[in-house]
């Protein structure tokens, strides 16, 4: 890690004149104050000062005293659109103490457990999302100025993706002047969705680097006349945005991939130390689906019933079933060769540092108590009717934030994984769903108003 004068030297050396001190609430949204450069020692030291209660899930109230956002001198992180200006990613301090609510704080906790027991989870991410419009009556269009991205089957088309290209050569641009290693982006299957792929790192880098892209995409693409979100299914009738996980555990004394096994029976090139942790994944998929897809918009991602595994374009390319298999985009944890499993499930919406959190949990959980997976499903399960999945022993996904919240309140090791904060999530998301519940939609009110 650089130390002060160090990182005095490079913002100097940058230009840096302003810098960002940014955490994320529980929602994973990006806070920050700005303080000029000159300020860097106390941002150190001290940190930048917030005030929790006007921040979601902080767990405090007007009387409380600040949050200091003590910044992280290894995130140094220019911002390639605002010349001048650079990111730190902060842990929330109060009263000179870790503050337990900060999903940074405790994803480095658990990750400090993890490390104790021999292990680094190590991540890649998909950030899928939408470029888009509002309209004159509020309501949104895929960001289309040429008119030309129409297709049904939008996935990798020149023509779809051209008036995209300098949009998505400055993300490349701005991540690979960070060493992120970008190494391709894509028209995504949906019309106005895409995708900007990096190289994977260790479970906090990522969470950072993940959250540094939201607030880069939404910037850029402001330049562009459009807006960027990564909404989950902002498109009923188009396939919802994931951010897929790739993932294994290495040894913490040298980084060797443990999930490899060449000679494993199965063919797949996965050890037991990966089964286990699988099995441990698919136990506690149902609650861990609260914390991967926390709002109510993500279930519209991930609905299985007639008609619900497929979009405009054929397909959802997401999951319904708790399930592992090959390297197969029907299942929930695809195996994309050895030592290297992808869970599709998870949301563009979720708040990476509590996924990562929860997720590594459920799967040591696995480990310790040897769980089996049971053998990995073969083919297309979105051809299967319902009685041939319960026949196979699977089970859906959660349908509804309710359904995985409950999940969630029955799962100890995944609401524990949560430490302090699993009480706010709790209240927030009841609450979340209970506003979403007993709101009336158009869809009703044209269903309805005069059906009786």
């Amino acid at each position: 890690m650089p130390n002060v004068e160090e990182i005095r030297q490079q913002l100097a050396q940058d230009g840096v004149k302003f810098i960002l001190a940014q955490f994320v609430d529980i929602h994973g949204s990006a806070k920050v104050k700005m303080s000029p450069v000159n300020a860097l020692e106390m941002l150190v030291q001290e940190g930048a000062g917030f005030a929790g209660a006007a921040v979601w899930g902080m767990g405090q109230g007007p009387h409380s005293h600040d949050m200091m956002g003590r910044i992280d001198l290894d995130t140094y992180t220019p911002l390639g659109w605002q010349p001048g200006t650079a990111r730190f990613a902060s842990d929330l301090y109060v009263d000179e103490k870790p503050y337990g609510l900060c999903p940074r704080v405790h994803l480095k906790k658990v990750l400090e457990n993890v490390r104790a027991k021999g292990y680094v989870l190590n991540v890649g991410i998909e950030p899928e999302h939408f470029l888009v419009v509002k309209n004159a009556d509020g309501s949104i269009a895929p960001w289309d100025p040429a008119k030309v991205d129409g297709l049904s089957k939008p996935c990798y088309d020149f023509k779809g993706i051209s008036p995209a290209m300098a949009y998505l050569q400055d993300l490349t641009t701005y991540c690979n002047a960070l060493g992120w290693g970008v190494y391709q982006a894509d028209h995504e299957d949906a019309n106005g969705q895409y995708e900007v792929n990096f190289k994977y790192s260790d479970a906090l880098t990522t969470a950072d680097r993940f959250t540094f892209f939201k607030m880069m995409t939404s910037q850029v693409a402001a330049k562009y006349g459009a807006i960027a979100t990564h909404m989950p299914k902002p498109f009923s009738n188009r396939t919802g945005s994931g951010a897929h996980v790739h993932f294994h555990l290495a040894k913490a004394d040298g980084g060797e991939n443990v999930f490899t096994d060449l000679e494993d029976k199965r063919g797949l090139g996965l050890s037991k130390t990966a089964y286990h942790f699988l099995g441990g994944i698919l136990k506690h998929a149902a609650a861990l689906c609260a914390i991967s897809s926390p709002t109510v918009n993500c279930y519209k991602r991930l609905l299985f019933g007639p008609g619900l595994t497929s979009s405009r374009s054929g397909f959802t390319w997401t999951p319904a079933f708790i399930s592992y298999g090959d390297n197969n985009r029907t299942q929930m944890l695809r195996v994309c060769g050895p030592g290297h499993v992808e869970d599709r499930s998870v949301s563009a919406g979720c708040n990476p540092y509590l996924v990562f959190a929860a997720y590594v949990m459920a799967g040591l959980d696995g480990i310790e108590k040897e769980l089996e997976p049971g053998e990995p499903n073969l083919g297309n399960l979105y051809e299967l009717r319902r009685d041939e999945i319960y026949k196979r022993g699977l089970s859906t996904l959660p349908q509804s934030l309710k359904e995985s919240l409950t999940a969630l309140e029955d799962d100890s090791v995944v609401l524990n994984a949560l430490g302090p904060i699993k009480n706010e999530f709790l209240k927030l998301k009841w609450q979340e769903w209970n506003e979403y519940h007993r709101a009336v939609s158009g869809w009703e009110i044209e269903q309805f108003l005069t059906m009786f």
